[in-house]
């Protein structure tokens, strides 16, 4: 595969504090590469190197083929880019923003008319050109932002959060948009704390953390590594959860290991074990009997494969809501 965005061994300082210590990094083209981590990670710093906004302290990055030092004007000829906040005038219209920037991009009156004219069909808000960006949801502002991104038609678009603060009708919309840029060709490199996010758009995720990439892998291939499927049951009273969980760490285990050898996590207050099983066709039905022989009431079961977050958990110590060392 062609890496359009490359990085090798990234560092960046602020002060006594590392906000980048060695990061690596690899995008194929037409592709989304997620950057996984809490707030303070590191991800919008790396963006901020790779899309020529701050240099780095160490380490070399190329994008489109381009230094990101030597050559930073070949690099911004080269990406669109979409920050955490939108960048838009509220008082215009969506298509005079777009035609806005298409001026500042250098592109002749008619060229941006034009210009504008196809990003708000193809970003679905060709309805709304007209009205004033102010009277817009936060849903359509981001695709609009995206659209802004387009405007030069850059082969890499680079997405920090671009979906904070946005309702699940908001994110879905930005979703939408993001597999239809990468459909036509474009490679995407998206900064995300959302696991679901990561889940739902990128073939490929590093997972970043107190400014070093401490795993990388199809979602897939990260979930894998706790194990494959996961048997989660909810008893009906608190009191049966001890039994559930040896009951779990009967059943997850092969033959010869001993009760400490499998992880079991317990959770009291949602009253529910949760346990790795090689066997999703074998574990359901053995659980079950085993659940009832003991009268253990169930209120669910199911077998499940590992979510991102418990991925993030399993890799870093801390969910993704937050930094080790950081306030919950």
């Amino acid at each position: 595969m062609t890496h359009v965005v490359v990085a090798e061994g990234l560092r960046k300082r602020y002060g006594d504090t590392p906000a980048l210590d060695g990061v690596d990094l690899a995008v194929g083209e037409g592709t989304v590469h997620g950057l996984l981590g809490p707030n303070g990670a590191g991800k919008t710093t790396a963006v901020r190197i790779l899309t020529t906004l701050l240099r780095p302290d160490g380490g070399t990055a190329r994008v489109a083929g381009f230094d990101v030092v030597r050559q930073a004007a070949d690099v911004r000829r080269s990406i669109g880019l979409v920050g955490q906040h939108a960048a838009l005038d509220e008082v215009l219209s969506g298509r005079q923003n777009l035609v806005m920037f298409g001026r500042l991009h250098h592109l002749r009156p008619a060229a941006a008319r034009a210009r504008a004219d196809e990003l708000l069909t193809r970003f679905g808000l060709a309805g709304a050109g007209t009205k004033p960006v102010g009277q817009y949801s936060g849903g359509m502002r981001r695709r609009l932002d995206l659209a802004v991104g387009m405007i030069c038609s850059p082969p890499v678009l680079f997405l920090d959060e671009p979906t904070t603060g946005l309702d699940p009708r908001g994110r879905t919309e930005v979703w939408d948009a993001v597999r239809g840029l990468v459909a036509a060709g474009t490679t995407v490199l998206l900064t995300t704390q959302y696991l679901e996010e990561a889940d739902q758009l990128a073939s490929r995720v590093s997972v970043v953390d107190a400014g070093r990439v401490v795993a990388e892998g199809s979602p897939d291939e990260l979930k894998s590594a706790l194990g494959g499927d996961r048997l989660d049951v909810v008893v009906r009273h608190t009191a049966d959860l001890p039994a559930a969980a040896a009951i779990a760490a009967r059943v997850a285990g092969a033959p010869g290991d001993a009760p400490g050898d499998v992880s079991v996590d317990v959770d009291a207050d949602s009253r529910r074990v949760s346990a790795p099983v090689r066997d999703r066709s074998a574990a359901l039905p053995e659980v079950l009997r085993a659940l009832d022989a003991a009268g253990i009431a169930v209120a669910d079961i199911a077998v499940r494969r590992p979510t991102l977050d418990e991925v993030f958990l399993h890799l870093t110590g801390h969910p993704t809501g937050t930094r080790r060392g950081a306030a919950a």
